[in-house]
C-alpha cells in the first residue's frame, strides 16, 4: 500500500489525506456527541432576575446549562434534581408567591406594623396560588386594602380586594367561574363585601362586572338565555318525535317559543279568619269583678260636730205614717254589682312564600304539515291534505306534547300546507329508479363494489392458481428408474420390476399424503386467518357441484 500510495501524483496524495483527515474528524465529532450528556429542563417561564440568580447559582456549583428562548434553562439529566434542591435552599427561584411560611421566621422585636403587613402579604401570596390552581388562569396577583379597625369610630371602613389574572392563550373565564374567584377572596377576608371585590385580565377587562355577578337584572344573563333555549329544544323534539311516524322524517316543521318568569318574588301574608264560636275558642284572657254592699239602719246623717253627736230626745208618736222611701231610708238599703270580662284569641296564619325561578309563564307552538302521497279524482299520484278528523288527531298530540294549559294561555296552531320543494309524484321509468337508487345509495355501492373485487382477486389470483398446482401435483408422472442388473433370470428380473414397481407406489402415495398434509395445513391457515373467504370459495364449490349433478365432484 505504501508502494501504491508512493506512486501516485502529489494531487492524489492530497486529495487522499485531506478524505482521512475528514474520516477522522467526523469520527472523532460522533463519539464526542454521543458522550454529551442529555439535557433536561429545569425551569421554564423564569423571569430574567430569577435567571439571572440561578444561572450565577449554576455556575458556581459548576453545573453546565442551557439558555432557550421564553427563559427555560435546561442542565443534564443526571444532576436535575440535584440542581434543584440546592436552588430551592438558596430561595430560587423568587417569583413564586409567598405564603403563610413569611411568617415561620418571624425575628424578635419586629413591630406590629411590620407584623401586619407580613400576614397580609402572606394572605395575599395565599389567595393567589388558590386562584392559579384554576385550569385557565397561569398567574395571578392579589392586592388587599384593609383598613386598620379602631372603637372611636362608628362606622368603620370595609376592607376591598383586587385581582389580576393572567389566562392562559387561547382560554377564557365564564361568569360561573368569575362568581367563584369573587366568593373565594370575599370569603376569605372578614367583613370583605363581595361588591368590594375587583377581577382584571391581562388585557385590562373588567371580568368581575360580567352580567349576573353582581345580582342585577339590568342585563341579560347567558344562561338564563341558553336555559330558555333549551326548553324551546326540548319542545320542538317533542312534536317532531311524535309526529315523524306519522307524516314522515321531512314533512314536519315546529317551533316553539316559551315565555319564562326569571323574577324573584317573596311573599309574606297574614290572615286573620272570622269568629268561631265561643265554646271552640281558646280563652286569651279572663277578668270577673264582684262587690256587695249594705247600710245601717239608723246612719249618721248631718254636719258632723256636737250637735250631731249628742243623744236623741224623748220619743213621740208622729202625726202621720212614714212612707216606704221615707222608711227605707231611715232603716237603710243595701246594693249588689257583679261584672266579668273574657277576651279569646284571634286565628291568624302567616305564611312566607319564595316563588320559584324559571316558571313557565306560556307556551306557543307553530306546526307545518306537509301534504301527504295519495291520489286524486283521476287516480293519479299527487299530494293531498290530510282529513278534518286526522287534523284534530295530530292537533291533540301536539297539545299533549308541549303539555297545553289553557289557563296559563297557551296556544297551538298545526296548519297542513305543501312543501315548497315538493316534487311532484309520478311514476319513474325503471332506468331512472336505478339512478335514484344508485345517487341515493352511491356510499353502500362503493362499499359492495370493492368488497366484491377483493374477492374476485382472492379468487382469480390466489385461490385459482393454488388449486391448479394442487391439480397438476396429482397428474404428474412419476418417473421410476428401473435397476434389472446383468445375467439374473428372467423370474429374478421379474421379482425385481415389481418390487421397484412397488417401491414406486410407495413413494407416489408418501408424496400425495405430504403434498395432502401441506394443503391441509394451507387452508387450515387461510381460514383461521380470514373465515369470510374460505365461506365464499365453500359456497361457490357447493353451487358448481350442484350444477354439475354430483355434490361430491368438485371443478
Amino acid at each position: 500500500m505504501r508502494q501504491r500510495f508512493d506512486a501516485l501524483s502529489s494531487a492524489r496524495r492530497l486529495v487522499i489525506m485531506i478524505g482521512l483527515a475528514a474520516i477522522v474528524a467526523a469520527a472523532i465529532g460522533a463519539w464526542l456527541y454521543s458522550k454529551e450528556p442529555t439535557y433536561r429542563i429545569l425551569y421554564t417561564n423564569i423571569p430574567d432576575k430569577d435567571g439571572g440568580a440561578i444561572v450565577q447559582s449554576l455556575q458556581q456549583m459548576n453545573v453546565p446549562y442551557k439558555l432557550d428562548a421564553g427563559g427555560t434553562i435546561s442542565i443534564p439529566a443526571d444532576k436535575i434534581y440535584d440542581a434543584r434542591l440546592k436552588l430551592a435552599a438558596q430561595g430560587l427561584p423568587r417569583a413564586g408567591n409567598v405564603g403563610f411560611e413569611l411568617l415561620d421566621n418571624q425575628k424578635f422585636g419586629v413591630s406590629q406594623f411590620a407584623e401586619q403587613v407580613n400576614y397580609q402579604r402572606a394572605v395575599e401570596g395565599e389567595l393567589a396560588r388558590s386562584i392559579e390552581t384554576i385550569s385557565a388562569v397561569e398567574k395571578a396577583r392579589v392586592h388587599l386594602a384593609m383598613p386598620k379597625q379602631t372603637v372611636f369610630l362608628r362606622d368603620q371602613q370595609k376592607p376591598t380586594a383586587s385581582v389580576v389574572l393572567t389566562l392562559f392563550p387561547g382560554r377564557t373565564l365564564d361568569g360561573g367561574q368569575v362568581a367563584g374567584i369573587i366568593h373565594l377572596v370575599a370569603s376569605s377576608i372578614p367583613d370583605l363585601p363581595v361588591k368590594s371585590v375587583t377581577v382584571v385580565d391581562q388585557d385590562g377587562n373588567l371580568l368581575s362586572k360580567m352580567p349576573g355577578l353582581d345580582g342585577s337584572r339590568a342585563d341579560l344573563d347567558p344562561r338564563q338565555m341558553l336555559y330558555v333555549q333549551q326548553l324551546e329544544k326540548t319542545f320542538n323534539e317533542r312534536i317532531e318525535a311524535i309526529l315523524v311516524p306519522i307524516v314522515g322524517k321531512d314533512n314536519v316543521r315546529a317551533e316553539v317559543t316559551a315565555q319564562v318568569d326569571f323574577a324573584e318574588v317573596e311573599q309574606t301574608s297574614e290572615t286573620f279568619k272570622p269568629n268561631s264560636p265561643p265554646n271552640q275558642s281558646a280563652i286569651r284572657s279572663q277578668q270577673s269583678l264582684q262587690q256587695d254592699g249594705s247600710n245601717r239602719e239608723e246612719s249618721a246623717g248631718g254636719v258632723p260636730g256636737a250637735l250631731s253627736n249628742q243623744p236623741p230626745g224623748a220619743a213621740t208618736a208622729p202625726i202621720t205614717a212614714p212612707t216606704a222611701s221615707a222608711a227605707s231610708a231611715v232603716t237603710g238599703s243595701s246594693s249588689s254589682r257583679k261584672e266579668s270580662t273574657t277576651n279569646y284569641e284571634v286565628d291568624k296564619t302567616i305564611q312566607h312564600v319564595k316563588q320559584p325561578i324559571g316558571t313557565v309563564k306560556r307556551i306557543s307552538a307553530a306546526v307545518v304539515l306537509n301534504f301527504k302521497p295519495g291520489k286524486d279524482k283521476d287516480g293519479k299520484s299527487t299530494y293531498v291534505p290530510f282529513s278534518p278528523p286526522e287534523m284534530a288527531q295530530i292537533n291533540n298530540l301536539v297539545r299533549e306534547a308541549v303539555g297545553f294549559n289553557k289557563d296559563r294561555g297557551d296556544s297551538v296552531n298545526v296548519v297542513n300546507a305543501a312543501f315548497a320543494d315538493q316534487t311532484p309524484l309520478e311514476e319513474k321509468p325503471l332506468q331512472q329508479k336505478a339512478v335514484d337508487y344508485v345517487q341515493a345509495n352511491w356510499t353502500n355501492i362503493v362499499k359492495l363494489a370493492l368488497i366484491a373485487l377483493a374477492v374476485i382477486y382472492l379468487l382469480f389470483f390466489v385461490v385459482r392458481p393454488l388449486m391448479r398446482d394442487i391439480a397438476k401435483a396429482r397428474e404428474e408422472p412419476k418417473l421410476v428408474e428401473l435397476d434389472f442388473g446383468d445375467g439374473t433370470p428372467e423370474k429374478e428380473e421379474e421379482g425385481s420390476i415389481a418390487a421397484a414397481l412397488k417401491a414406486a407406489q410407495e413413494q407416489e402415495d408418501s408424496a400425495r399424503a405430504s403434498a395432502f398434509a401441506d394443503l391441509l395445513q394451507q387452508a387450515k391457515e387461510m381460514a383461521k386467518n380470514d373465515p369470510r373467504m374460505v365461506a365464499t370459495i365453500m359456497r361457490e364449490w357447493m353451487s358448481q357441484g350442484e350444477e354439475s349433478g354430483n355434490p361430491n365432484k368438485v371443478a
